[in-house]
């Protein structure tokens, strides 16, 4: 088993998030406990829909990418902390923010935040691998390339 140890450099949050993708999402009963406070591993849904939404918002069709060229992203590591929680009927901002792009991989901080108000953040590793043998498979040049020019966090 392989405990995630985070790297200080790269789990510092950014100063600047001027350059992140915002997604937005209501907070429904089935996001909640019985006493209407989000359930702690929803958050990680967030995360993950506001990355693919992100990636769309970018030209990037999964469901094509994984036909085409037999890729997907999973994610590798992670990391979260949970500051102030989210309440049913809440609207919440998830900031999507790469801080680093490699061959195969990508770093993601992200954060819900509702208004101003941190409510959880976390880092987040995601890599790209062979659909088939789930072994790491280099990103893409192209999406490669739209990933370093929509990221200001990577200039």
């Amino acid at each position: 088993m392989t405990i995630f140890r985070p790297n200080t450099d790269r789990t510092r949050a950014p100063a600047d998030w001027s350059g992140a993708h915002r997604w937005n999402i209501r907070i429904y009963y089935e996001d909640t406990d019985a006493g209407g406070v989000v359930f702690y591993a929803n958050y990680l849904k967030f995360m993950e829909r506001a990355r693919t939404e992100w990636l769309r918002s970018l030209g990037v069709n999964q469901q094509e990418l994984s036909a085409t060229q037999g890729l997907i992203f999973i994610v590798s590591e992670l990391s979260i902390e949970y500051k102030s929680p989210a309440m049913l009927d809440d609207e919440v901002s998830v900031l999507s923010l790469v801080t680093q792009i490699g061959r195969a991989s990508m770093h993601f901080f992200q954060r819900v935040i509702r208004q101003d108000r941190i409510l959880a953040q976390g880092q987040i590793r995601v890599g790209c691998v062979n659909r088939e043998t789930l072994r790491p498979a280099a990103i893409p040049a192209d999406i490669h390339q739209l990933i370093n020019v929509s990221s200001t966090s990577l200039r």
